[in-house]
């Protein structure tokens, strides 16, 4: 458990620091925006490669916030629980969120194959067949945008982000298992 944890702990670390410099890619893009509309002309792709910025920061970020205990926690009983207690309560909380963040990395899954052009309803079939080269990526998912940019990227950062935070509840699962047993971590 301990390997697992250091290296789950290390690659959302790392990704979480430099993930959090996207704020400032956020903010350079809607800078332009503003400055384009207002002494050019309005730029098509500013608005909407901000929507896509903004989540693989939300998304990408959230494993090492969950990582921190930046999370929201309501602190009104929490707060003066014991150590043991608090683990017993986030082992429990922690599994929750693990099957809700399962149905969602399957509903990405599902989503990131209907933009590379899968009609049918086995996506993780679909992905299996392109490895094997049983299946081929049909047409690609358009934003219905004036810019129309494609939406496979920004739904293939949903899967790592979602993926990612698993990894990461499993973690803090395994760090709740060892402090119930009264282990180091």
């Amino acid at each position: 458990m301990h390997g697992f944890i250091r290296g789950v702990d290390a690659v959302n670390y790392r990704l979480g620091r430099l993930v959090m410099y996207g704020i400032f890619v956020l903010m350079g893009i809607l800078l332009w925006s503003s400055i384009s509309k207002t002494f050019f002309l309005p730029t098509l792709w500013t608005l909407e490669m901000a929507q896509f910025v903004m989540v693989g920061y939300y998304i990408l970020g959230g494993p090492y916030s969950l990582q921190l205990g930046s999370n929201v926690r309501m602190d009104l009983l929490y707060g003066g629980w014991s150590v043991r207690r608090k683990a017993w309560f986030d082992l429990i909380t922690v599994l929750f969120l693990i099957f809700y963040l399962c149905v969602l990395l399957y509903g990405a899954i599902g989503s990131t194959a209907y933009s590379l052009g899968y009609w049918q309803t086995e996506p993780l079939a679909f992905f299996a067949g392109l490895i094997t080269g049983t299946e081929e990526i049909g047409r690609l998912e358009q934003s219905s945008s004036a810019w129309r940019p494609y939406m496979w990227p920004v739904k293939t950062v949903m899967i790592i982000g979602f993926f990612l935070m698993i990894l990461q509840c499993l973690s803090e699962l395994f760090k709740d298992i060892l402090r119930l047993k009264g282990a180091e971590i």
